[in-house]
C-alpha cells in the first residue's frame, strides 16, 4: 500500500545553518524564475494541486475578459461538484458525527467586497452561497441553520452531501479510529507532550497487524477493494482538506475564494480559517491574493493570509512574505520541531503584477509526496513549494500506540 511504506515519521529538520542556506538559494532561484516569466498584464491563477484540472477553462476565462471571482469560481465549484474529491463539497468527509459541514469565503478586489460561509449542511456549492452573502445582504458571513435558510431562498438547492463512499469511509474510521478523535488537549497546550512511544515505523511488524486489522473491517463494511487501500489511508491520515484560487487578469484586478469540507471528524461546528477573511482567504488587489491550506487553527492564530499580503506590500517578494508566515507559524510552538511536525500549513500567494510563490510548512507529506500547487500563466502545471523544513510532517492526531495485544 503506497500510504504505509514510507516516511511516516517525519525526518529530522536540517540544522540551521544549512537550512537557511537551502532557503536562500531557493528563494533566488524562485525570484529570478518568475521575474523571467511573469509579464506584468498576463493572467494568472494559482491554486491546490486539485484544481489544476480546471485551470485551463478559467484561463481562458479570463483571457476573454472574465471577471477574476467568476474565475476562482469556477476553480472552487468544480472540485465542490467532484464526488470523488473528498475534501470539499459533495462527497466531503464529514464530523465525528458522520455530518458533513462546509466553509468557504470569496473576496473581489475591484470592488473590495467579501463574502464567507460557515459549518453548512446540506448546501453542495458553498462557493456559490459565499457570493450570494456578498452580493445580496449587508453581511459579510452566515453560518449553520441561518446560512442554510438563506441558501434556500437564493434557489441553491438542498442535497445529502455524503456520498456512498464518504459514508464507509466514515464508518471505518469509526469503527478501528475513533479513539483517536479531537477531544482533549491539543498541540497549543502547554502541558502536551509528543505521543510515548512515537508512532511505529511503517515497515515494523506493528504496524502491518494494524493494516491488517483495518483491510477485516473494510471488507467487512464492503468496501470495493478497488479503493480499499485509499479508504484505510484517509481514515488513518488525516490530513483535511481545502481548495484555493486566487486570480489577477490583464487589468490587474484580483480575487480569491477558499472552500473546505474541514478536517475530517472534527468536533461538529468547528471551523477552520478557510471561512475567515484574513487567514484562509485575503485579497487586495493594490498588492496581491492570498489563500491557505492545512493547519487551520494555527492559520487562525497568524491571520496567515493577511499577514503575506502585509508583507508583500512592504516590499517582500512572494517567497520571503510567505516564508515569514510560516515562521510565525514555527513560533507558536517554539520552533519546536518535536511538535511542529504535527502540523503543515501551506499558503498560495499571487502578487498583482501576476509574480507568484507556493510555500509551506513542511516539503513532504506523511505518504512521502512532495509539497506542490498548481498555476496557470498561459500553461497549467504543478510546481514544488518552497518549504522551512525539509521531511514530512506526521498527522495530527497522531496514529495511536500499537500494542501487540490489540
Amino acid at each position: 500500500m503506497p500510504f504505509s511504506r514510507r516516511n511516516f515519521i517525519a525526518t529530522a529538520a536540517l540544522g540551521s545553518a544549512s537550512l537557511a542556506l537551502g532557503l536562500d538559494e531557493k528563494k533566488t532561484d524562485h525570484k529570478r524564475a518568475v521575474t523571467a516569466q511573469r509579464p506584468p498584464q498576463r493572467p494568472t491563477l494559482i491554486t491546490k494541486t486539485t484544481g489544476l484540472r480546471s485551470l485551463d477553462a478559467a484561463y481562458d476565462l479570463l483571457r476573454r475578459g472574465g471577471d477574476t471571482l467568476d474565475g476562482v469560481t469556477l476553480v472552487c465549484k468544480a472540485r465542490e461538484d467532484d464526488a470523488s474529491d473528498d475534501t470539499v463539497g459533495l462527497g466531503g468527509l464529514p464530523n465525528e458525527d458522520g455530518v458533513v459541514e462546509l466553509d468557504c469565503s470569496c473576496m473581489h478586489g475591484p470592488t473590495r467586497r467579501a463574502g464567507a460561509v460557515g459549518a453548512v449542511k446540506n448546501i453542495k456549492n458553498v462557493s456559490l452561497l459565499a457570493r450570494a452573502v456578498m452580493d445580496h445582504t449587508g453581511h459579510v458571513m452566515l453560518v449553520a441553520e441561518g446560512a442554510e435558510r438563506f441558501a434556500e431562498k437564493m434557489g441553491l438547492p438542498k442535497e445529502n452531501l455524503l456520498t456512498e463512499r464518504s459514508r464507509k469511509i466514515w464508518l471505518l474510521w469509526k469503527e478501528t479510529m475513533s479513539r483517536e478523535d479531537w477531544w482533549g488537549p491539543g498541540l497549543s497546550d502547554p502541558n502536551w507532550k509528543p505521543p510515548v512511544p512515537v508512532p511505529p515505523a511503517p515497515q515494523s511488524e506493528l504496524w502491518q497487524q494494524k493494516l491488517d486489522r483495518m483491510e477485516e473491517a473494510a471488507i467487512r463494511l464492503g468496501i470495493a477493494p478497488e479503493w480499499r487501500s485509499y479508504a484505510i489511508e484517509r481514515a488513518l491520515f488525516r490530513r483535511g482538506g481545502t481548495v484555493h484560487c486566487s486570480a489577477v487578469n490583464e487589468k490587474g484586478e484580483m480575487s480569491g475564494m477558499t472552500s473546505t469540507s474541514g478536517l475530517e471528524w472534527k468536533i461538529a461546528g468547528r471551523l477552520g480559517d478557510s471561512p475567515i477573511i484574513g487567514a484562509g482567504c485575503y485579497t487586495d488587489q493594490e498588492v496581491g491574493s492570498v489563500g491557505a491550506t492545512g493547519s487551520g487553527e494555527e492559520n487562525i492564530r497568524v491571520a496567515g493570509a493577511h499577514t503575506v499580503v502585509e508583507n508583500m506590500r512592504k516590499g517582500m517578494s512572494p517567497v520571503e512574505a510567505g516564508m515569514d508566515a510560516v515562521r510565525r507559524v514555527a513560533k507558536l510552538y517554539d520552533n519546536n520541531t518535536e511538535k511542529i511536525r504535527f502540523l503543515q500549513m501551506v499558503y498560495y500567494i499571487l502578487r498583482n503584477d501576476g509574480a507568484y510563490a507556493g510555500v509551506s510548512l513542511w516539503s513532504h507529506g506523511p505518504a512521502g509526496n512532495r509539497m506542490q500547487f498548481a498555476v496557470h500563466d498561459g500553461s497549467g502545471r504543478l510546481e514544488d513549494t518552497v518549504a522551512l523544513y525539509q521531511g514530512s510532517y506526521i498527522s495530527w492526531p497522531p496514529i495511536p500506540k500499537l500494542p501487540r495485544s490489540q
